[in-house]
């Protein structure tokens, strides 16, 4: 969420930025403004009205003492009708800070100034691109093929249990899945991420403090009876971790990470490129998060980035980085990298990865906060990775790896798995 005070002073800022993320309602800044406006009016009226009633009451007190009921009659009756008033205010203000609360939380977050133009993911800047390009034999078969002849994933049995989209994993496909997890855990606390393990559901509060509320309500699972999201990544647990909480500037960055299970309802998804595991309901994904001074937050957002590649490359996965375009770029990010890894059989490129930064856009909503040198409480900057989203890791795997004789697993998983071939 933006600060008003921000919006205020750099308005045509503010709107240029916007415009790099083909923001349609420019008139939202000139409605909140007012509004703001409007809310400091009628809080100096109330403050002002009890300010006069504290008054009156000494007063009156001090005419009855002197036994002049009469003129404080006369004030009682001025302090009644300021009590009326002050209950119509209250009731006013209230109704308007709402309504500027609604309107503020509708603008999305500032790109950052190295953010390209463009309106959609044929526009984003490929920033990096390693790792040789496999050439796979004349028989080679995309994966959901390749899973279904080593009988390690089955999607009917997940369709009959439960729907499209949750698979079940099996055998050396659950394996693969635990090793991989592992992994990408492990990495992360060597990389000096503090491990959780955070809820799969959370309530109203924690997911607007990041923002999915009320941006993505309708691609999250809902418990309606309970209020209550599946969560569509650990970010939103982890992230609210933080949420009124007011850190030393010494305990800065903190750093955690965790695996979680990860529920999109994938509205509207449909064709080729959501076949398999290339997009489910249901998935598995290792998030590290980062709470950072604003002075260094993009310091870390590079060492964030920095860390996923190295997972991608010990893994063998050829691989590209996109910065986002700020048509592309979530509605609360300031700065976002997207990393996808080649797949061979289906001769495309996966998204795996996002790592964003959010500034103070998340800290603002959620009043995560530090006291500086100075004894100044100052919004904390959020930041956020996926390292790694499973699914399209290992679509890429088997994919990649395959062979006349198995599908061979990278020699850093071998340890995790247990063996070097799904045969």
């Amino acid at each position: 969420m933006l600060l008003i005070p921000f919006i205020r002073a750099n308005k045509d800022l503010v709107l240029a930025r916007l415009a790099i993320k083909n923001f349609k309602q420019p008139e939202l800044l000139d409605e909140v403004l007012e509004l703001d406006k409007k809310r400091k009016s009628l809080q100096q009226e109330q403050d002002d009205l009890l300010a006069e009633a504290n008054s009156l009451a000494k007063e009156i007190g001090l005419l009855f003492k002197q036994g002049q009921a009469a003129a404080a009659e006369v004030l009682k009756a001025r302090n009644s009708e300021i009590k009326e008033k002050t209950k119509e205010l209250s009731v006013l203000l209230n109704d308007t800070k709402q309504l500027l609360h609604d309107k503020l939380v509708e603008i999305p977050n500032l790109p950052h100034e190295s953010v390209p133009p463009g309106k959609q993911a044929s526009d984003n800047i490929t920033v990096h691109q390693e790792g040789e390009i496999p050439v796979l034999p004349k028989n080679a078969v995309p994966h959901w093929d390749l899973i279904s002849k080593y009988d390690i994933i089955d999607f009917d049995l997940g369709n009959k249990v439960t729907g499209a989209g949750f698979p079940f994993y099996k055998g050396k496909g659950a394996r693969l899945q635990r090793a991989l997890i592992n992994f990408f855990l492990d990495e992360a606390v060597k990389a000096g991420f503090q491990e959780v393990q955070p809820p799969l559901m959370v309530n109203e509060d924690s997911a607007y403090g990041t923002g999915q509320l009320p941006d993505k309500e309708g691609q999250m699972y809902t418990i309606g009876a309970d209020k209550l999201f599946m969560i569509p990544t650990a970010e939103v647990p982890i992230t609210n971790i933080f949420r009124n909480v007011i850190l030393a500037e010494k305990e800065l960055p903190v750093k955690t990470t965790a695996y979680s299970s990860c529920f999109r309802r994938e509205a509207g998804s449909w064709g080729k490129h959501v076949r398999g595991l290339n997009r489910l309901h249901q998935f598995d994904k290792v998030e590290i998060v980062q709470v950072a001074h604003p002075d260094n937050s993009y310091e870390l957002l590079e060492e964030m980035k920095s860390h996923v590649a190295n997972l991608l490359r010990k893994l063998g996965l050829p691989f590209r980085i996109l910065k986002l375009c700020g048509g592309d770029m979530g509605f609360t990010s300031a700065l976002t990298y997207d990393f996808e890894v080649y797949s061979a059989a289906q001769q495309m490129w996966l998204e795996v990865s996002s790592v964003s930064n959010f500034e103070s856009f998340q800290a603002n909503r959620m009043k995560l906060r530090y006291k500086d040198a100075n004894g100044q409480i100052q919004l904390a900057h959020t930041l956020n990775g996926s390292a790694l989203a499973l699914p399209r890791i290992v679509a890429a795997l088997l994919e990649n790896n395959q062979t006349d004789d198995g599908i061979n697993i990278p020699e850093t998983l071998q340890d995790y798995t247990g063996f070097a071939v799904i045969s």
